[in-house]
């Protein structure tokens, strides 16, 4: 089962726990197609490299196909030490999708984002 880690600040983490917060968002940068995406398969098959702008025509580059598969998805309180347990969430199933966040739960109005969801 593949894991995705994604550390937080204490205001989300917390929110996360205590069930006020059900999505978190990822900026669309190299980084998040590389963690999220198989980027060799995107390459192949587009003949380019996967950029940030081409996530803004989610219809052509944010497919299952390329999508990594994930199992769980394991939110931290910054960087925890091995074993430590009070600052891990774990949860299943996590989905992603490409869409505009809420400000509330820290995204800025008109901007797309990876929106990570998953299941309790």
């Amino acid at each position: 089962m593949t894991t995705l880690t994604l550390p937080l600040k204490r205001k989300w983490f917390n929110m996360i726990k205590s069930g006020k917060k059900k999505e978190e968002y990822r900026e669309i940068k190299d980084r998040y197609i590389h963690l999220l995406y198989r980027y060799d398969e995107m390459l192949k098959f587009f003949g380019i490299p996967p950029q940030p702008y081409h996530f803004d025509k989610p219809q052509v580059f944010h497919t299952k196909h390329f999508q990594k598969q994930f199992g769980r998805l394991v939110f931290t309180l910054g960087y925890p030490k091995a074993g430590d347990t009070e600052r891990r969430l774990v949860f299943k199933n996590p989905k992603i999708s490409i869409g505009q966040g809420k400000p509330e739960w820290g995204a800025e109005y008109g901007v797309n984002y990876f929106v990570i969801t998953w299941e309790e």
